[in-house]
């Protein structure tokens, strides 16, 4: 064909100037004939010899000797185009047959292999592999010489069958329909394993590793039937998949390439949405995605009631008793309550799975997929972002070098917890940088064990006494003592300038000239929002609080939530808020499950916190809660109820918030005794403090007062001005014995 186009486009001018010369001639001829001579001169020729007709012939005759040639090449190449083209669908025709062959092979040992019930451990781990099935067809094989011997006599006779129906090979795929049905009824498990076995001798062609998937993910789809049936199954698998996270290689043939709700951090918010979103959807299939090696459990036991614990394997059990004597696991469920990740693809009716030990560092959220620190990328529908926070850190401490460094505690995880215990019984002194909630809570834990160990607890703050940040003056000071009669030695208006160790201690210089000298620092200074996804998600960061900004049904996006510490919502009475308390990580973890399943529910929790000092002093708050307001406080002479201890014991969790965020308030009625006419100086023992800002109640703290966190969330709702806030305390029962 291409001489063919050489050629005429070199004759093609030619031939157009022979064909516009032989009609002139022609048209002369007709008009003067007769008149004019037949001879024509040769300057009326603009092209080509002389010679008149006899040279239009010639040029005709090369033109067309030029087309007949490229006829006939073209007609050859398509003749041998057309032989090679039916040598190629004969040689394609023949593969069918091969994998026909070795299908007919399968089907008999797959029948029979169903009598066996030797095999099935090992299948689950070969099976779940769809999209690469000859590593685990390796792996089969290895674990299944016997069935292999068997197999022979009965491939033998699967060869007439094949050459006496060539034609019937299309037919061959409907005939494995029933095949990867049958296992379901049946064990599913080994009847996957000879169809795996015969993957390697049809592995040059395409069809049979798409054919291979199929029963496996059958053989995945009758386990979680029995799972869902029967809860109390799993319970064995969970240990092996948090085991077995850390090994890079199987880990990776666990990890589903899909899930529909994907759930990214394991804390509180997270397991809270997963909790929502199976209870409105419980078929829905949910994958929570963890840094840390452990399902989700309670954060604050950590720093309250597991350091009272009287059993010296608490570090271990992670079980602790309330302060009502109950005893209870810091998990919130056991780890039956969990389907391994290789089976949450294939659940028939769902499940919650667990990835733990991974982490999300890069988010697409026009591809819906996300990429973990191992390079694998999960895909999904809605996607949950609760990742929580990180501990601050004191610049100072920072820049003080490693050996500073690993003698100082950033207290978050279990993993902090485990270390600060062991810490505490080998050390003779602890220093706690800061006067927050966690680090009085801590003070007090530590204090505890001051006299136990011989150990010197120290709390430092640039505030003038405990919590000065929270609560008003009076109060904090009031606290401050108590903390003191805990054990506690107290640095109050303390600024680091610097930290240094010399001589196997920690030398911290403080800015007024004091020098402290301590074998260990614990730095509780706040918590710095998680937000390491907002770049290549795209979402946006809240330039004054902190976190991702939400809208009031807690959407980053129109598929992506967020909710817990990381979350800077819309509060529709106190304006746009971030909070960092546990019960805010259960309501906006369950508000977000919801709207995950299509409930467009707003915001309208007040989410309340608590601190307890030890089993006797404790407090609630709701609001705003800040030091620098001007403050009411009404209080009255504490009982033998007005307890952490005693408020447990009526609710029956450790957990306040749990049974507190159910109850709504309607009409609540005030006290009948009235107020005591004087009250003790220096007396706290129970009491409402109001956080007003234009005269309105902004934030209220239940000091000793427990239970009635609804009605303090009403009168916040209710934005209302009071004249008078000693009827208003009465509402709260406080002066009742």
């Amino acid at each position: 064909m291409l001489k063919c186009r050489t050629v005429w486009k070199k004759l093609a001018p030619l031939a157009r100037a022979s064909s516009t010369l032989c009609r002139q001639n022609v048209r002369r001829t007709a008009l003067n004939n007769g008149r004019t001579p037949a001879y024509v001169p040769v300057a009326h020729m603009s092209s080509g010899p002389a010679g008149g007709g006899r040279a239009n012939q010639i040029y005709v005759l090369l033109v067309g000797a030029a087309c007949v040639g490229g006829g006939v090449y073209t007609y050859r190449t398509v003749k041998g185009d057309g032989q090679r083209y039916q040598e190629r669908i004969e040689e394609i025709s023949s593969r069918p047959i091969k994998t026909q062959d070795s299908y007919i092979q399968t089907e008999p040992p797959a029948v029979e292999a169903t009598e066996t019930e030797a095999v099935p451990e090992p299948e689950p781990e070969a099976a779940p592999s769809s999209e690469e099935p000859s590593p685990p067809a390796a792996d089969v094989e290895a674990v299944i010489p016997p069935e292999t011997s068997e197999a022979p006599p009965e491939t033998s006779e699967a060869p007439p069958e094949t050459s006496e129906a060539p034609p019937e090979t299309s037919e061959a795929p409907p005939a494995a329909e029933p095949v990867v049905e049958a296992p379901p009824d049946e064990a599913a498990e080994p009847p996957a394993a000879p169809v795996v076995e015969e993957a390697e001798p049809s592995a040059p062609c395409e069809p049979p590793p798409g054919e291979l998937t199929e029963p496996p993910a059958a053989v995945e789809e009758s386990e979680p039937s029995a799972a869902a049936a029967e809860p109390a199954e799993p319970a064995e698998p969970q240990p092996e998949a948090v085991a077995e996270s850390g090994d890079s290689v199987a880990a990776s043939l666990k990890v589903p390439s899909h899930a529909p709700y994907l759930l990214i951090g394991g804390g509180t918010a997270s397991f809270a949405a997963a909790r929502s979103i199976r209870a409105r959807d419980p078929g829905a299939k949910v994958l929570i995605v963890t840094e840390e090696p452990d399902a989700p459990y309670m954060r604050p036991p950590l720093s309250k009631e597991l350091w009272f614990s009287d059993d010296p394997s608490v570090t271990e059990t992670l079980r602790f008793k309330q302060w009502n004597g109950k005893e209870r696991s810091i998990f919130f469920q056991p780890p039956s309550f969990y389907i391994t990740a290789e089976e949450l693809s294939s659940a028939e009716n769902g499940g919650v799975a667990i990835l733990t030990n991974r982490k999300v560092v890069h988010m697409d959220v026009r591809g819906n997929k996300i990429k973990l620190d191992d390079d694998t990328e999960i895909s999904y529908d809605k996607c949950l972002i609760a990742t929580g926070g990180v501990p601050r850190n004191l610049q100072v401490i920072e820049r003080a070098g490693e050996e500073v460094m690993q003698k100082t505690t950033l207290f978050r995880k279990i993993e902090d917890f485990k270390e600060l215990d062991k810490v505490s019984r080998n050390v003779k002194s602890i220093t706690i940088i800061g006067g927050g909630f966690l680090g009085s809570e801590l003070a007090c834990a530590l204090g505890r064990r001051s006299s136990e160990f011989d150990l010197e607890v120290i709390q430092m703050y640039p505030e003038k006494g405990n919590m000065g940040k929270v609560l008003p003056e009076y109060l904090s000071n009031w606290t401050t003592e108590k903390v003191k009669s805990e054990g506690v030695k107290i640095i109050s208006e303390a600024l680091v300038k610097s930290v240094v160790s010399k001589d196997d201690k920690l030398e911290i210089q403080l800015k007024d000239g004091r020098l402290v000298k301590t074998d260990h620092i614990v730095a509780a200074v706040g918590l710095e929002p998680n937000v390491d996804l907002a770049k290549s998600a795209g979402l946006e960061v809240d330039s004054d609080f902190g976190g991702f900004r939400v809208n009031a049904e807690l959407q980053a996006r129109s598929n992506i939530w967020v909710a817990g510490d990381a979350a800077c919502f819309y509060d529709i009475r106190l304006g746009r808020r971030r909070v960092e308390h546990h019960d805010h990580a259960v309501v906006s973890g369950r508000l977000a499950g919801e709207n995950m399943t299509g409930a467009n529910k707003p915001y309208w929790h007040q989410s309340m916190f608590w601190s307890d000092l030890g089993p006797d002093v404790g407090y609630e708050a709701i609001g705003i809660v800040d030091s620098s307001l001007p403050t009411v406080g009404v209080f009255a002479k504490a009982t033998a109820k007005d307890t952490p201890r005693a408020a447990t014991e009526l609710s029956g969790t450790g957990i306040r918030s749990e049974s507190e965020t159910e109850d709504t308030a309607t009409s609540p009625v005030a006290s009948s005794t009235p107020a005591p006419s004087g009250s003790h100086k220096d007396e706290y023992g129970k009491g409402v403090i109001f956080y007003l800002r234009d005269k309105v109640v902004v934030g209220i703290i239940l000091w000793n007062v427990f239970n009635r966190m609804p009605i303090a969330r009403k009168i916040i709702k209710d934005g209302e001005e009071h004249s008078d806030l000693n009827e208003v305390a009465k509402l709260f029962n406080i002066h009742d014995d």
